[in-house]
């Protein structure tokens, strides 16, 4: 399953570009921004509250579409993207709706809402202990982000993640990540 995961994530981003690139579409009329950035895994003390998965560095990858609906305090965005464990353990693929504001400062500040879905446990008889028990294996996904546009392309940023299935299920241990990422703005 975590193959998959990491396999639909990079198909699934590959073919949007290339779809759009099809039907006369470059990469700046389709993205936004793209995003890359470190994070680290099953971070306790924040959301979820506690930690059962080894700490490791997660990989995170995200695409922001250019079509968006402008509000007066910034815009909201469709995103793909994804966070990758480099240990081998829960990794998922992510799709939200994104607000994000600029400042006249270059600070911008960004909060979604959309669904993960992932490959680590679900819980129950069979599940690993050392996993968490994420309960289902869609959950919410619910990213926040605070950043400085350095210039006209590129920013950095403080980037977390959260996803559960807001006690839906039996099991909803919940996973946190948190970390910083670089992004490009076309």
């Amino acid at each position: 399953m975590r193959v998959f995961v990491r396999i639909a994530a990079t198909v699934g981003l590959a073919a949007v570009i290339a779809i759009g690139a099809e039907n006369g579409a470059s990469a700046e009329s389709l993205l936004y921004a793209l995003k890359v950035g470190v994070l680290a895994h099953d971070v306790p003390d924040l959301w979820s509250g506690f930690q059962v998965e080894r700490n490791a560095v997660d990989i995170n990858i995200e695409a922001q579409f250019a079509a968006a609906w402008a509000l007066p305090w910034g815009a909201i965005r469709p995103v793909i993207g994804g966070s990758i464990n480099t240990r081998g353990d829960t990794s998922d693929g992510y799709i939200d709706a994104r607000w994000q504001g600029d400042c006249p400062s270059g600070l911008f500040f960004g909060l979604g809402l959309g669904a993960a879905i992932h490959d680590g446990e679900i819980g129950g008889p069979g599940s690993d202990p050392d996993k968490k028990w994420l309960g289902s294996r869609v959950l919410f996904h619910i990213p926040m982000e605070v950043g400085y546009h350095l210039d006209e392309h590129s920013d950095v940023s403080v980037y977390f993640e959260h996803m559960s299935n807001a006690y839906t299920q039996k099991f909803n241990e919940g996973m946190d990540r948190i970390g910083l990422r670089y992004g490009y703005r076309f």
